[in-house]
């Protein structure tokens, strides 16, 4: 039962986004929505940033390994340009120095 609810919820995630891929193939997207979509994956790194650091009543949580963190994530995406490659030394940085700590 569980297995059939996984296969279904993978295939019906699978349809919805092949169908707009296949959809949209076509059509090409104007300039302005190719520059708005630049700052897509910086929003989302710095929401996911501020929610962490952050706690619900919106006081500052952060600790020494979540700034360093936060800090080398910020110098990588600086110099490289590469979200991914700043991802990977944050949240690497991150594990080291909780680990050490």
């Amino acid at each position: 039962m569980i297995a059939t609810a996984i296969i279904l919820t993978g295939l019906g995630s699978y349809a919805m986004r092949a169908f707009f891929i296949f959809a949209l193939a076509r059509y090409s997207f104007p300039p302005i929505m190719l520059r708005a979509l630049e700052y897509v994956a910086p929003t989302v790194m710095a929401a996911l940033v501020i929610s962490m650091m952050t706690s619900a009543e919106g006081k500052l949580i952060a600790g020494w390994a979540e700034s360093l963190g936060l800090l080398l994530a910020a110098t990588v995406a600086k110099f490289t340009g590469n979200h991914i490659l700043s991802l990977l030394a944050g949240m690497g940085s991150f594990w080291a120095i909780r680990w050490i700590m």
